[in-house]
């Protein structure tokens, strides 16, 4: 099953084909890429319960950017650059912390949890229209069913534009009520980014290449595509597995009490433009990210969140915890074989005999991911790299 929106379906003559193979590896198409694609997306950082308390931080790399999300004294929560605004030293460590001020470690300069400078060694020492105004520099945010979103340049529609076509569909879910089941995990892949965005859309390789995910849904995979996001879903057969953990995650799974009679065996993943992720099971929601790091190298940024039941028996506690568990060990086989399959598209890519594929009708997130590549940087329509210096169009 495919479909996509009618918006989408504006004529492009490069409609039928894929991105060019040299977009993948190219370092000068990557930094254009940057600027022109993931500069401006939105990027989730944590979810508002991973920083409950004033003081919280949690912080994301990317784009050679450092961004801090902070949850203030006065419980708003904002985004800031990691940067102090003296000597540009890099302020907070780690990914994740807590911070009542913010005290840079090279000349204690300090900042309130609002981004105010509130502290200045020798503060007389300065010209005081130098220091007027001056605080840590906020970047957009945008809380989407309480997940944290920050964007470098802003222009866009919003998150909740962007999934406004699912919010129904999502809403029975609870998102603002989930909590994380462990810690964010960071995978590298010596990769394009685009390679892992378009093999978590592609829908046709399940039957060939996921065994597990084709024994569990059989042959009711579908995919969709909207103006912004990808839809993938698939309910759960009722057949027992060959595979122990498989036939175990179908018979432990309990009834959700928060999810109606069509969701309880369904599995879901969205993709929003152009790089998140969200997996959403039954058990668990997770997210994932595709963190570009050079033309040949990603992070692949994710974690996992449940809604925490109370009211549920001790029996039920445990089957989803069982549940989980063994969620997790079957995508770990299915992300051990996409991890193969997408460098063996990566290693074909840099072979002289390809340059672009032909896409089936049926392929229409990946059309329309290459669609807004190539209205977003002309130069995508090429089957070979242009020129060198060619980007300084975009500089």
């Amino acid at each position: 099953m495919a479909t996509t929106s009618l918006t989408a379906q504006r004529h492009d003559p490069d409609d039928g084909w894929s991105l060019p193979a040299w977009l993948y590896a190219d370092p000068e198409y990557f930094e254009v890429e940057l600027k022109q694609i993931i500069r401006p997306a939105w990027q989730i950082v944590c979810h508002v319960s991973d920083i409950a308390a004033p003081g919280d931080w949690m912080g994301l790399d990317y784009a050679g950017e450092n961004i801090v999300v902070l949850h203030g004294a006065d419980d708003e929560i904002r985004a800031f650059h990691n940067v102090c605004r003296h000597r540009g030293a890099r302020i907070l460590d780690g990914s994740s912390g807590c911070a009542k001020r913010i005290v840079c470690p090279y000349h204690a300069w300090t900042y309130a949890s609002d981004g105010r400078l509130v502290g200045v060694p020798s503060r007389e020492s300065y010209d005081p229209t130098d220091l007027a105004g001056i605080g840590l520099v906020p970047v957009e945010h945008e809380i989407w069913e309480g997940f944290v979103f920050v964007r470098l340049e802003s222009g866009g529609p919003s998150v909740a534009r962007m999934m406004a076509p699912y919010a129904q569909e999502i809403g029975p879910y609870r998102f603002p009520e989930l909590r994380k089941l462990g810690r964010v995990t960071l995978r590298h892949r010596t990769v394009n980014w685009k390679n892992i965005a378009d093999n978590y859309s592609d829908g046709l390789h399940i039957a060939v290449a996921h065994p597990g995910l084709k024994r569990l849904v059989g042959d009711g995979y579908g995919v969709e595509s909207t103006d912004w996001a990808d839809k993938m879903w698939g309910p759960l057969v009722d057949r027992p597995s060959s595979n122990p953990s498989e036939r175990a995650y179908a018979h432990f799974l309990p009834r959700v009490a928060h999810l109606p009679a069509d969701r309880q065996r369904l599995w879901t993943y969205f993709k929003l433009w152009p790089n998140v992720a969200f997996d959403i099971y039954p058990d668990q929601v997770d997210f994932m990210q595709f963190l570009p790091i050079s033309a040949t190298e990603t992070l692949i940024r994710e974690i996992s969140y449940a809604v925490p039941d109370p009211e549920a028996s001790d029996d039920a506690r445990r089957r989803m915890r069982a549940a989980q568990y063994l969620n997790w060990r079957i995508n770990r086989q299915v992300n051990a074989e996409d991890t193969e399959l997408v460098a063996r598209v990566q290693q074909g890519m840099a072979s002289s005999s390809f340059s672009v594929g032909p896409l089936s009708r049926e392929e229409v997130a990946l059309r329309n991911f290459a669609r807004r590549v190539r209205a977003l940087i002309p130069e995508a329509r090429d089957h070979a790299a242009p020129p060198p210096g060619w980007s300084r169009a975009y500089r």
